[in-house]
């Protein structure tokens, strides 16, 4: 991912001539998270719809500061593919993307449609090699959430919903995605269905970590890169219902992930908390960093009604200063703020800080760059109109203490049909990814589409 760089100052008014794309969409009709979990309910309202768009010379006119240090956006085929992935290699050049593909040719007969297609870049994401399956897995109604991490040697590891039942799996690469290991369901027995796998590594892929829901929290741990699993761990305590959103191990070995949760209803105020452990995951505590109001009503075709939830994610820099980037509203109804809060100790967290208030904030993801208080946000917000929206980064160099103007990333008017030159229709899927490699280059996919229920497509940029 998703889910990178520094700035230059100042609007701008570009030319682009865009070729616009064929793009033929599937809409999402199979079983998919649903804003609940529920393992016997498919997305209501999904349906099949092909789109013709011919070529258009348009001016783009960016609504705040650009810079030439991001290339363009660039869309990943003409696939119906929403909530991607994105993983970089810290010792050599290759980037790794993962996408939820629906409609798309089945592995197998028996195999799952949507499908998580697989694609890797030797020369740090300037050109990509073909699209694989991450797993011919038989008779599995539909694989989603992909998560990606890459270890210090090389190997790939990954985690995704086989269904909701088995839910949960993990399975790694040694060959840059090519063949993978036989998928691990990790959530363990007398769970009827588990949800939202967030994946953490250590840097030698050592000690694997994974964040699920049932609707409780739970993690689980492997301490032998991934051969065997633990047992896993509830965190939680309370009636809530849980979403793991962001994760990672600090240069400590500390262990933090990013949640937010809900009442059942999906009505009411929303927690915003960060789990910590601090010996491998045996135990957890949680620290509840702020609470939001009910989410602004979703009123796009098929959505369900926390999909504009708010959620929290967070990352760990070299000094193990953790900041967790977040949205609330104070009102219910009301669109979102984006806002950060930093911990140098992981349990006494900073004022809350807004970064962005302009329209409704969604779905943050953050990144760390290779110095001590470089961090990077990204965002969805719909400023310039409620099917307007964009994807739009910003980055700290001091811990917070100042940000960048933001910068949008969605950069092109044309090549889809839910674009326009002020934004995209709507953002495809709860969740997109960013990643910055050591050299500190930014790697940022997300998803747009037409709707709730698509199509959409994935979409990509790297620079800094």
């Amino acid at each position: 991912m998703l889910q990178k760089r520094s700035l230059l100052v100042g609007i701008v008014v570009v030319v682009v001539l865009v070729a616009a794309a064929l793009i033929v969409g599937l809409g999402r009709s199979s079983e998919e998270h649903d804003g609940k979990g529920d393992p016997d309910r498919d997305v209501a309202g999904a349906r099949i719809a092909a789109f013709h768009h011919k070529a258009v010379h348009q001016l783009r006119v960016q609504a705040a500061a650009t810079t030439t240090g991001f290339d363009s956006e660039r869309l990943w085929g003409t696939g119906d593919d929403w909530e991607p992935a994105i993983a970089v290699d810290p010792g050599s050049s290759y980037v790794y993307q993962a996408t939820t593909r629906y409609g798309g040719p089945k592995a197998c007969a028996s195999c799952s449609d949507p499908a998580i297609i697989v694609r890797a870049s030797s020369d740090g994401g300037a050109t990509w090699g073909p699209d694989t399956y991450i797993c011919a897995c038989k008779n599995v109604k539909a694989q989603n959430d992909p998560q990606l991490a890459v270890a210090s040697d090389g190997t790939l590891y990954a985690a995704w919903l086989n269904d909701y039942q088995p839910g949960v799996v993990f399975s790694k690469s040694t060959n840059h995605g090519a063949t993978w290991s036989t998928p691990k369901s990790v959530a363990g027995k007398s769970l009827s269905f588990s949800d939202k796998p967030i994946l953490a590594i250590s840097p030698t892929g050592k000690d694997v970590y994974i964040a699920f829901n049932a609707s409780d929290s739970y993690v689980v741990a492997s301490h032998d890169f991934g051969a065997t699993w633990g047992t896993r761990v509830k965190t939680n305590s309370d009636s809530l219902y849980w979403f793991a959103e962001g994760g990672a191990v600090a240069p400590n070995g500390s262990i933090y992930f990013s949640e937010s949760a809900e009442n059942q209803s999906a009505t009411g105020p929303v927690k915003l908390a960060v789990l910590r452990s601090t010996n491998g995951g045996t135990s957890w505590t949680t620290s509840f960093i702020d609470t939001s109001q009910q989410q602004p009503a979703c009123t796009s075709n098929g959505c369900t009604n926390d999909f504009l939830g708010p959620q929290a994610m967070l990352s760990v820099d070299s000094a193990g200063e953790v900041l967790v980037a977040y949205t609330l509203n104070t009102t219910a109804g009301a669109p979102k703020g984006l806002y950060i809060r930093t911990s140098t100790d992981g349990g006494t967290w900073s004022a809350r800080q807004q970064l962005n208030g302009l329209g409704d904030s969604g779905f943050p993801v953050v990144s760390h760059g290779p110095t001590a208080g470089d961090f990077r946000v990204a965002w969805q917000d719909n400023r310039n109109g409620a099917n307007a929206y964009n994807t739009w980064y910003t980055r700290t160099t001091n811990g917070g203490g100042a940000w960048s103007t933001a910068v949008r990333l969605s950069d092109l008017g044309t090549g889809a049909p839910y674009k326009s030159a002020a934004g995209y229709a709507f953002p495809y899927g709860d969740y997109f990814e960013m990643e910055t490699a050591p050299s500190g280059v930014n790697y940022v996919i997300w998803s747009e589409g037409t709707s709730y229920v698509g199509p959409g497509g994935s979409w990509y940029t790297r620079g800094q």
